[in-house]
């Protein structure tokens, strides 16, 4: 039987070896993004409340999600910091550039916030409740690299 090839990241001299599947629902999720430039989540038959990214199990009722609703790909900020400090970027082990912002989007129709960079060209237009769009990568791999960040649009 043929040893599995691990996906191995480095963080400098660092070695994080990572073998994770995603699953049903994240393989979903992924493959929206990937083809259709879409978010999906999913929805609780009980409280009806709408999970990105989607989970098999409401966290508030237990009960376990079917249900598959697309979001966004709008939405507002629920909170947002711009980091202006440089640190080693783990993925890359090189110096991440600053300043960049990073939030929680609230996505219209879910009830969760979802977590992505955001542009902070115009930085005044950046704060809690702006409107937010997702801009996609041209060339889409099905990961979440696949979202270049979110766009402030009013």
């Amino acid at each position: 039987m043929a040893e599995k090839e691990q996906v191995i990241i480095e963080s400098g001299e660092a070695r994080q070896p990572f073998n994770y599947a995603v699953g049903m629902y994240g393989s979903k999720f992924f493959y929206e993004l990937k083809n259709n430039r879409k978010f999906f989540g999913v929805k609780c038959p009980e409280c009806e409340k709408v999970f990105i990214p989607p989970r098999k199990v409401c966290g508030s009722c237990f009960r376990e999600m079917t249900e598959f609703v697309e979001v966004g790909p709008g939405g507002v900020i629920g909170t947002f910091t711009i980091l202006r400090y440089a640190f080693i970027d783990p993925e890359t082990g090189e110096q991440k550039p600053v300043p960049y912002g990073y939030g929680f989007i609230k996505l219209d129709g879910a009830d969760t916030l979802f977590q992505h960079y955001i542009n902070i060209e115009d930085e005044k237009n950046v704060k809690i409740g702006a409107r937010v769009e997702a801009v996609f990568s041209e060339e889409r791999k099905g990961n979440i690299k696949d979202i270049l960040y979110f766009r402030v649009t009013g």
